[in-house]
């Protein structure tokens, strides 16, 4: 009996290795979906130890080529991924194609063929080999999880299952389109108190060291050694402090930004952080609308697509993007796997809101979960354009009176000692008058 070489995922996306001894290629995948495990690549023992004789020679023509100039270098870490644009654009098109009649391995060759982002266009050939050898879709776009998420394998697979891969793809396109959009917005408000505090660093930093040393003399000279007002003073040390250490003043604001990005990418940091960004003031409600209408729009479409509850939650869960939503996630999977109800562990999570709960209860009773959810969506998309204009109505006065309060700080500290001076003189004015008087 012929041994099997097989590369399968497990549900938490973790790469499994192993072989199998049946008696073809179909009975070894449908062992390998028998163990839990979703199969990427099954191989013949034999064919591989015969791809790796090739391998073999694969150096030595390889290296003959370098020998006629032609280079072939990697950069780790770049040209793996995707922009979420780029995707969201191939995956309309594609969906308009499929949904048009053409056949998914010619729809895949044409865009190919126009596709300009380089590391797309090879993956997009990379499909359509593996189609052409007899995967199907999802297994194909399983082979490149840097740039398909499960979810978009997932709904993919469970579009093939139903015979509605058309369907799906539509779905899929119109659920990246309105994340997109949803991100755009968020980054648009974001974009206008980043670039002020930006002008408000710069002008701060020129100031500190260029602007205040040059009164300091000048004051020196003016006063003659009287002594300067308490404030002046440490507007003055403060930028004595960043002048003569530049370097060690970068170095530090460097360290602590690295500092930060460190601590968040621990476990402990990433849930103060997720939790701060739900609580803050300000930008809260925004992050908060956008990660409840991320949660509903995922789930609401992977359920609607036949992808299984609890599979779509595990999903779920992994694209939450927020570790406290992806934790109120895990509750609600252990729930509905003990047999209850989504709404129990929702309402006990405190992260959504009474109206989303009694929605989603409302969707559980009578059977129309995917469609309530996709309607929760909807309205929290609404919600996160109201949350934007309200944010960026509110940051406008905060920005202009924090840059107003920094600039005008200083001005007020460098003008202190000229009123000191001007009362001085005034005093000595009024002593002269008196004396001549006399």
């Amino acid at each position: 009996m012929p041994k099997f070489n097989y590369v399968a995922m497990d549900s938490r996306g973790k790469e499994t290795k192993g072989t199998l001894e049946v008696g073809s290629q179909n009975e070894a995948i449908n062992r390998v979906k028998e163990m839990g495990l979703f199969p990427t690549k099954v191989v013949e023992a034999d064919k591989t130890k015969e791809k790796g004789g090739s391998k073999s020679k694969a150096p030595a023509q390889s290296g003959a080529k370098k020998k006629k100039g032609q280079i072939n270098i990697k950069i780790p870490g770049l040209g793996g991924k995707v922009k979420s644009k780029v995707l969201t654009t191939f995956t309309r098109q594609l969906a308009t194609l499929v949904d048009a009649g053409l056949p998914l391995l010619r729809g895949l060759r044409v865009l190919a063929k126009q596709e300009r982002n380089p590391t797309l266009k090879r993956v997009l050939g990379d499909l359509a080999t593996a189609i052409e050898g007899g995967s199907t879709f999802s297994e194909a776009l399983a082979q490149h999880p840097k740039i398909f998420n499960r979810l978009f394998v997932n709904m993919v697979k469970a579009g093939e299952l139903g015979g509605v891969l058309e369907v799906v793809l539509n779905r899929l396109s119109e659920f990246m389109e309105k994340a997109q959009k949803i991100k755009g917005k968020v980054i648009a408000a974001m974009f206008y108190p980043v670039a002020v505090m930006t002008v408000a660093v710069i002008i701060l930093a020129v100031l500190m060291v260029f602007v205040v040393p040059k009164f300091k003399t000048i004051f020196a000279d003016m006063l003659e050694g009287k002594g300067l007002p308490a404030f002046t003073e440490f507007v003055l040390a403060i930028s004595d402090a960043i002048a003569n250490n530049i370097l060690a003043s970068m170095g530090c604001f460097i360290g602590f930004i690295i500092a930060l990005k460190i601590f968040v990418r621990t476990k402990f940091g990433r849930r103060l952080f997720d939790k701060f960004k739900l609580k803050m003031p300000v930008l809260g409600p925004v992050f908060e609308k956008v990660a409840i209408s991320r949660f509903t729009r995922t789930l609401g479409t992977l359920v609607s697509s036949g992808v299984p509850i609890l599979q779509a939650l595990t999903i779920v869960k992994e694209t939450a993007g927020n570790v406290i939503v992806s934790n109120a996630v895990s509750m609600i999977h252990e729930s509905v796997k003990e047999g209850e109800t989504i709404t129990a562990p929702l309402e006990a999570s405190g992260v959504f809101p009474p109206m989303v709960i009694s929605m989603v209860d409302v969707g559980e009773q009578t059977g129309a979960l995917p469609e309530m959810l996709m309607k929760i969506a909807d309205n929290y998309d609404d919600e996160v354009d109201n949350a934007v204009s309200a944010m960026t109505s509110l940051l406008e006065p905060i920005m202009i009176v924090f840059l107003a309060i920094i600039v005008g700080s200083i001005v007020i500290a460098l003008f202190l000692p000229l009123i000191k001076l001007i009362e001085g003189v005034g005093d000595t004015s009024k002593e002269g008058g008196g004396s001549g008087g006399e």
